[in-house]
């Protein structure tokens, strides 16, 4: 499909459009079009060719906004929705099904117990500007797939993006149901003042306080995708110059505006020298005539987020140990390692959020993971460098972890099809893949009583038996695999369980029906035989 080069001047939605567009999109989703599974797969295609038609204006407005090289928005954008586009065509149909390999009690297998899948309603997707096209379209594939209609309002310091973005939506998709809304403060105010029945947003954790307590109003659930300290942790017995390249790597994409870069490396002390001696041939390597001049570096989004990241470097006590070069007139910082002595430098207490980060010496990986749980205890991710124990050691004992690397830095971001998400201060819930889908949706439990079962549920109408209650409590009453200490004690049943788990959810399945089969009809001649007596005597 033939496509307009030229990229439109940022221009903010009207409020009046705002109103109007919030309640088409809840008219749409009253339609229940969006509830067959096929509109959703067309929308889903749709945007698949969407993407793909404008990648080349994509490229200049990522270009335009942050600077990004080609072949990071390549990857790290384009690439990664059009992967994620293509998992959620393939399994939708899957995805969508009840489940009913249930665990329940055996009595209720005749209401054979399902979970039905119900989207969650309209949904408001508020994104940065880091990955302005990817951190928008990647929920918006996860609403599409449950079946919800969706407003996505892009960060405004990506302006160009966010203009492409809107020519995509409006002219592939359905145009009642998905819309961009564009502007700064006043249109994000009025956003949500509108009743959404979700509201996912990418970002720092102190507007993230601000939509929550908004959201709390109106008790709309909330995706956070935040960010934090994050920290890195490199041992003796790490290969240097593999940790030293690879974390420079991660520093270095996107100008490291990224949420899962390390903000801080622990580095054991009787190596940091070496370390450091790594870190600058992999930047000599990486930039042979320095990342200014080099087509592959980017630049800071905007001048605000320049000074921050500047004023952290002029505040630090610490060292520059790499890089170190500025100019705010082409909001260029160079990639910037500082060795530093002290948990409370700025360098360590400020999350950077750019391509500056800190150096700090400890004895060994128990010290690494007390400074870890200091500095940030709920960091979005981690990245360990040593042994194997020092790598288990390091995934397991910091108190809380949004996602772990071993042996690289953040790629468990890069697999697209795997959950994405921080836990406290770094974020609520997760997406991406699967995961995506079920963040836009309702999980229903429905179950239905056949009417020859009212026998079986005598017990609860009035007027009570204590013979029927006692048979009632009999039939489902557990008996303990444990004894009086604590101790598991596995008798028959147990194994039983073991041999037919052999034979899949199928066979489990058929057995526990056919179990309350024979259940029901034991309290069936059982409660006959017993008004039969009363009866009779």
């Amino acid at each position: 499909m033939a496509v307009d080069s030229k990229i439109l001047p940022f221009e903010a939605t009207s409020l009046e459009d705002i109103a109007r567009v919030a309640v088409e999109a809840r008219a749409a989703y009253a339609s229940q079009k969006t509830k067959n599974i096929e509109w959703r797969l067309v929308q889903l295609r749709k945007l698949y060719w969407g993407i793909t038609d404008y990648t080349p204006k994509f490229l200049d407005a990522l270009k335009q906004d942050i600077g990004k090289p080609s072949t990071e928005a390549l990857l790290g954008e384009i690439s990664y929705l059009l992967s994620d586009l293509h998992l959620s065509l393939k399994k939708l149909k899957t995805w969508v099904k009840d489940d009913t390999d249930l665990d329940y009690p055996l009595t209720f297998a005749p209401l054979k117990p399902r979970i039905r899948k119900e989207p969650l309603g309209t949904v408001l997707i508020i994104g940065p500007y880091n990955y302005p096209l990817m951190l928008n379209i990647a929920p918006l594939i996860g609403a599409i797939s449950a079946g919800c209609t969706a407003v996505i309002k892009p960060s405004e310091s990506a302006p160009a993006t966010a203009m492409v973005m809107k020519e995509v939506v409006e002219k592939y998709l359905d145009p009642g149901s998905f819309h961009v809304v564009n502007g700064t403060v006043p249109e994000t105010t009025a956003l949500l003042n509108e009743k959404w029945d979700k509201i996912f947003y990418t970002g720092n954790p102190t507007v993230a306080r601000i939509i929550a307590k908004k959201a709390a109003e109106t008790l709309t659930p909330v995706t956070l995708e935040l960010g934090g300290r994050n920290p890195a942790f490199v041992s003796k017995a790490a290969n240097l110059a593999l940790a030293a390249r690879r974390l420079l790597w991660g520093k270095t994409n996107n100008a490291g505006q990224v949420c899962m870069s390390h903000n801080y490396v622990c580095v054991e002390q009787e190596v940091v020298d070496d370390f450091i001696k790594f870190l600058n041939a992999s930047y000599n390597d990486f930039f042979p005539q320095g990342p200014k001049a080099s087509p592959d570096y980017g630049s800071i989004i905007n001048e605000r987020q320049f000074d921050r990241l500047k004023n952290m470097l002029d505040t630090t006590s610490g060292k520059i140990v790499m890089g170190g070069e500025t100019d705010k007139s082409e909001l260029f910082i160079a990639p910037t390692a500082v060795l530093v002595d002290s948990i409370d430098d700025p360098m360590m207490t400020n999350e950077s959020f750019g391509p500056i980060w800190s150096i700090y010496p400890v004895d060994d990986v128990e010290e690494a993971i007390k400074v870890m749980n200091k500095v940030d205890p709920t960091p979005l991710s981690l990245m360990t460098f040593g042994s194997k124990s020092e790598n288990e050691q390091g995934n397991s004992q910091p108190r809380h972890i949004g996602r772990a690397t071993i042996n690289d830095a953040y790629m468990h971001g890069a697999v697209s099809t795997l959950p994405f998400g921080g836990v406290g201060e770094s974020g609520t819930g997760a997406y991406h893949g699967r995961a995506s889908f079920d963040c836009f949706t309702h999980r229903r439990t429905v179950v239905a009583t056949p009417n020859w079962l009212d026998k079986l549920l005598r017990v609860r109408y009035a007027p009570y038996s204590p013979a029927e209650l006692k048979q009632y409590l009999w039939m489902n009453s557990h008996r303990p695999d444990f004894d009086r200490s604590g101790k598991q004690v596995r008798g028959l049943g147990y194994w039983l369980w073991i041999v037919l788990g052999l034979g899949g959810p199928t066979a489990k399945g058929a057995l526990l029906r056919w179990l309350a089969v024979l259940a029901a009809g034991y309290a069936y001649f059982t409660q006959s035989h017993h008004h039969l007596t009363r009866f009779l005597s």
